[in-house]
């Protein structure tokens, strides 16, 4: 009777062994979710930084090239769009300028340029190219030795690009070259008036700090 009782026991167990194991190998297999990529960093945000280059041009082909450096500061902001490399942006900045050249006794100068500009780029992660356009002005001076000298300021328009890099979080160093054109004004000095016509190269490196993560 025993025997009888242990052998119905150890069938039934098999049973139910073969039938858990049918019905586990009718269930799918289970897969891990794909995993989401999350960005080591956005573009996004304000920022402010402090900038030094060099500008060379001409004027009117008359053999007056003014050149000298720049110093000055910067302040934009960026947007970078959810899920892309596509940054755009707006930055303006003021600069203090020793630019200048003379020829027989005429001499033209700059002691300040600025500039408003959009701007758009792709973003590889922590490296940002972009381009640069829009509105330029600057303080546009003309002497003439031993008559007198006239100052307008210069209104035109600028493009360029260059390159930025995210060192920190915060922290964005940057690299870029703009062509400006600021356009024609008269100056008239003792009774005299002169067209003058100018435009810019410039080489600027800067860095600055973003607001924001």
């Amino acid at each position: 009777m025993l025997r009888h009782r242990l052998a119905v026991a150890v069938s039934a167990a098999a049973l139910s062994a073969l039938a858990t194991g049918a019905f586990a190998a009718d269930l799918p297999a289970y897969e891990p979710a794909p995993s989401i990529a999350v960005p080591s960093f956005t573009w996004t945000g304000a920022y402010v930084g402090v900038q030094a280059g060099y500008g060379f041009g001409d004027s009117n082909g008359r053999g007056i090239d003014p050149d000298g450096f720049l110093v000055g500061a910067y302040a934009g902001y960026n947007y970078q769009f959810d899920n892309s490399p596509l940054v755009i942006g707006v930055e303006t900045d003021f600069n203090y300028a020793d630019v200048d050249d003379s020829r027989f006794g005429v001499k033209l100068s700059y002691d300040w340029a600025g500039a408003t500009r959009a701007r758009i780029g792709y973003a590889f992660d922590r490296f940002l190219v972009y381009g640069a356009a829009g509105v330029a002005y600057a303080d546009r001076e003309v002497k003439v030795s031993g008559v007198g000298k006239n100052s307008k300021t210069a209104v035109g328009w600028t493009a360029g690009g260059g390159v930025e890099f995210a060192a920190t979080d915060n922290v964005v160093a940057r690299a870029e070259y703009r062509y400006t054109d600021y356009g024609r004004d008269t100056f008239r000095i003792a009774g005299e008036s002169a067209r003058v016509d100018s435009d810019e190269h410039r080489v600027m490196v800067g860095v600055a700090y973003k607001f924001g993560w």
